[in-house]
């Protein structure tokens, strides 16, 4: 039995013999070890050839702005995973992981997809506010949120997006999706009632997609950066541990509200 149309599996991205490995074409050794930062390695291993240094500079800055931000609550997931688990980080940071949801992390593609729906209305010949407004109200219609704007701390602009958009303009990468994500900042109150800020989640697919990364691997940004920040709070963890404390505070500010038997706490 199979699934899908495909019998032989098929890659593009590596393969080796006795003597060499290969990654999108490129012997590893001899091309890229020592050669190639990071960076431009996983824009490779994604898209099949090196990024331009515009596009390197716009992932670079994306990754470094999304990679710490707390203690949330992937982060505590993790730090009490790895306090019930110490001889495993490697659970302990997936645990952080699998909290990339769409509430967070995972609202940067859902942004991208929004910014990507109106560029194709701008691409088929509507004005870029008219493009923007009937997007937000179809997504609204369907009673979806508008994703990227709006934050519970930072109620004017996160200081995130300003720092990202200045990157994009200095590497001279496609600022039309910037010039989107804006617009819809600016209709915010016509749809909404009221004003919502472009928080950092807007401004990581307004940058990204101006870069040339695609809309279905945006959500592999943020969960690439958070597991640098999550391999440093295991680090931490192991020296400082608070897993237990975190616990612990949880339990204390605990109020139970459901039925009790007869005579309990008696």
């Amino acid at each position: 039995m199979k699934i899908g149309k495909h019998t032989v599996p098929r890659t593009a991205i590596c393969t080796s013999d006795a003597h060499t490995i290969v990654v999108r074409g490129r012997d590893l050794s001899k091309e890229l070890i020592g050669k190639l930062s990071f960076i431009d390695h996983f824009f490779l291993l994604l898209m099949g050839q090196l990024p331009s240094a515009g596009q390197s500079a716009v992932l670079n800055a994306t990754l470094v702005a999304i990679a710490e931000h707390g203690l949330v609550p992937s982060v505590q997931a993790a730090r009490m995973t790895f306090a019930a688990a110490p001889d495993a980080m490697q659970g302990a940071v997936a645990a952080g992981i699998l909290g990339c949801g769409s509430v967070v992390l995972g609202s940067s593609e859902t942004a991208g997809r929004l910014f990507s729906e109106i560029d194709a209305r701008v691409a088929a010949g509507a004005a870029l506010d008219d493009a923007a407004l009937a997007a937000m109200q179809d997504w609204r219609a369907r009673g979806q949120t508008i994703p990227g704007y709006g934050h519970p701390l930072h109620k004017e602009r996160d200081e995130r997006v300003g720092a990202l958009f200045d990157v994009a303009h200095s590497a001279g990468t496609d600022l039309r999706f910037v010039a989107i994500a804006e617009a819809v900042e600016t209709l915010m109150p016509q749809v909404l009632g009221k004003p919502l800020k472009l928080n950092v989640s807007g401004a990581i697919p307004a940058v990204l997609l101006g870069a040339g990364f695609p809309v279905q691997a945006l959500k592999g940004v943020p969960i690439l950066a958070r597991t640098a920040g999550l391999i440093a709070h295991m680090f931490e963890e192991m020296q400082q541990p608070i897993g237990f404390a975190l616990s612990y505070q949880a339990t204390r500010e605990m109020q139970y509200d459901g039925d009790v038997p007869t005579g309990f706490g008696t």
